[in-house]
């Protein structure tokens, strides 16, 4: 067992303060993003990962050039639900018809040699559709709360609570577990896809199919990252802050 305390340290902790963790935590197989609430013991442990490896990659990471690094965790509230809804939201919305077709069509052409695709269509059919009523109820409802609550801050005026707020933690937990289903299926495609590796045999569709579905992958982890360990973590602490009648 590695002798230091930043193995306490939960892995959403590390990623929230600097995303560039968010590479290692992916090269180790470390899922950052829905399973962000263990520590790194117990990851080490669990996974049987050489410790020591790990705390030097993620030192070295840390260390690294900050040019690309983008503090989310400083950014305003309002901001970063902009941020959220104007890329990860709108990336979902627009790829996912796409990334559907070229599946489909795969899966038509491809599929009696590989019938792991057609598991895998059903998968990001599935994925999408959730996503797209998820993204709907937090830009309809959640968001729009979480401002009313920033200005409620300011301006001293109780926001009304819609219904199923009462607490804010129930919210939270409904769609952090909303996150976690995502988090299983798009494992299950990684899985059955070896990883988004295109067979000998594979067309440019199926090229095409498997790199939007890797960056979809990559994008969903920020998205996650971003809601699960900043977002809600800071509007529940500002919910909180306002008289009982408002959170």
């Amino acid at each position: 067992m590695v002798s230091t305390s930043n193995t306490q340290r939960k892995i959403q902790e590390f990623v929230a303060d600097d995303y560039r963790t968010a590479e290692v935590f992916s090269k180790y197989g470390i899922d950052f993003c829905c399973r962000g609430n263990r520590t790194l013991e117990e990851v080490i442990a669990k996974e049987k990962i050489n410790g020591e490896d790990l705390l030097n990659d993620l030192a070295n990471a840390s260390q690294a050039s900050t040019a690309q690094n983008i503090d989310y965790k400083s950014w305003p509230l309002d901001l970063l639900m902009d941020y959220i809804e104007k890329k990860h939201h709108r990336y979902v919305a627009e790829k996912s018809p796409v990334i559907n077709f070229y599946l489909d069509k795969i899966a038509r052409v491809h599929g009696e040699r590989h019938p792991e695709l057609f598991e895998i269509k059903k998968l990001f059919k599935e994925s999408a559709e959730d996503l797209l009523s998820h993204i709907k109820e937090e830009e309809n409802m959640f968001f729009p709360y979480i401002r009313e609550v920033l200005e409620a801050k300011s301006t001293g005026n109780i926001p009304k609570k819609p219904e199923g707020y009462e607490n804010i933690d129930n919210p939270i937990a409904k769609l952090m577990e909303e996150h976690d289903d995502e988090g299983v299926r798009h494992r299950e495609i990684a899985k059955l896809s070896n990883n988004y590796t295109m067979p000998e045999d594979g067309c440019n569709t199926y090229k095409v199919a498997f790199k939007m579905l890797k960056d979809f992958q990559d994008d969903l982890h920020l998205h996650i990252h971003l809601e699960n360990n900043i977002l809600f973590l800071e509007a529940k602490k500002l919910a909180d802050s306002l008289p009982s009648t408002a959170n």
